[in-house]
């Protein structure tokens, strides 16, 4: 099948010997009680086999509601995957799964979620600092906090469990480009991924509304880590896509997000980006 054929959310695409892996939500119901997750292969982003199941999430008790936002990550040798499930006590988390081979089957690799249990968070990824240490980088949702932030804490060994508290990054109304709330009175935060560029700069892309409509964010940290203060720069994507990632094809950066934002409409999308060492932009 062609990428336009593909409905899925939250694009995600592992490249490993050749093969473009890519991971994704099930368009079909906006990823509630979709059953698991899919996986796709590629040898040129444009040609797809599958979808072939990576994860039954009814085996294990976690198609209570939400399937979302799959990512796979190749970490101390094998592949764990980062998605969100509602929880038994009905706000969603993101936990961990672990496979021996990008195609799964996943199972779980923690004991519920690694986000708070109190909390409701969605959008979990895997950042690991150039000290080693991994971390969870987040979203504490705006349906529970009003003004959605971003947050990270640090994660143990083999991922299957968080440690100490998590810290906050940023809220989503802080941007200079943010000047409304959705109808509701809510800022959204969405899909963060982390990106260190050829001049070390460490660089966050996510997601939110500015102005109502879903676009493609970038901030960037002061000091090179997760911990330092995040710097607001202007969103590469603003005609209604977003939740991407960053990974290399070749000697190619590209971006891959779902557009448009629309139940089953979804699509994913690849685009060049250019690494200018302080910042990324989209090639034209």
């Amino acid at each position: 099948m062609q990428t336009k054929d593909i409905n899925i959310r939250d694009p995600f695409v592992l490249a490993e010997n050749g093969v473009y892996y890519m991971y994704g939500t099930r368009g079909a119901q906006f990823g509630r009680s979709t059953g698991g997750f899919d996986v796709y292969t590629s040898a040129d982003l444009a040609a797809w086999s599958g979808p072939a199941q990576c994860f039954d999430s009814g085996r294990y008790g976690l198609n209570r509601e939400v399937n979302w936002a799959p990512e796979v990550h190749k970490y101390n040798g094998k592949y764990y995957m980062f998605a969100t499930f509602t929880k038994k006590n009905g706000l969603r988390g993101t936990y961990s799964l672990v496979a021996d081979r990008p195609e799964g089957p996943f199972r779980p690799n923690s004991d519920g979620a690694l986000t708070p249990p109190a909390w409701e968070c969605l959008d979990g990824t895997l950042y690991v600092d150039k000290k080693g240490q991994p971390y969870l980088v987040f979203c504490h949702e705006h349906t529970q906090i009003i003004d959605g932030t971003i947050c990270f804490v640090r994660l143990n060994g083999d991922l299957s469990a968080a440690e100490g508290e998590p810290t906050e990054i940023f809220a989503a109304s802080e941007p200079y480009y943010v000047h409304t709330a959705l109808s509701d009175g809510h800022y959204v935060t969405d899909g963060p991924f982390l990106y260190r560029t050829k001049d070390d700069v460490l660089l966050m892309i996510w997601s939110t509304f500015p102005d109502g409509k879903y676009a493609e964010c970038v901030a960037r940290s002061d000091n090179g880590e997760i911990d330092g203060k995040f710097e607001h720069l202007a969103p590469i994507i603003t005609n209604d896509g977003g939740h991407g990632m960053i990974f290399r094809a070749g000697d190619r950066l590209m971006l891959t997000y779902h557009a448009p934002n629309v139940s089953l409409k979804e699509r994913p999308v690849f685009r060049e980006l250019a690494d200018l060492g302080d910042r990324i932009e989209v090639k034209e």
